[in-house]
């Protein structure tokens, strides 16, 4: 579950700040801050879903500008795919809306 997490969060940073022609942004560049695995699996650890909605949250809504707000085709379904994460009200049923949403940052970068 962690590395979904991660993955998903790393998916967003990358489509709001990795620009063509310079380094790609890695897993442990400083710009993940409070996004990267080890956060992840405290959260995960602790079954703070509250704290796993807010933390990837504002990895989505970088994301969210970067393909230019909730009213384009892309923020469209990137607000549908979170809506589908956010209303997840278990732990175990995170991973369906959470491989969506990697899926779909994965294809738009």
């Amino acid at each position: 579950m962690e590395l979904l997490l991660e993955t998903v969060a790393l998916y967003s940073l990358k489509l709001a700040y990795e620009t063509e022609g310079h380094s790609p942004i890695l897993r442990d560049d400083p710009l993940m801050g409070g996004c990267d695995r080890e956060v992840f699996g405290l959260l995960v650890r602790r079954g703070d879903l509250v704290g796993i909605h807010a933390t990837l949250q504002q990895c989505l809504g970088r994301a969210l500008e970067a393909v230019g707000g909730e009213e384009t085709v892309l923020g469209l379904e990137l607000q549908r795919l979170a809506k589908d994460f956010r209303a997840a009200p278990m732990m175990e049923e995170l991973k369906a809306p959470l491989v969506a949403l990697r899926d779909y940052l994965k294809e738009i970068q």
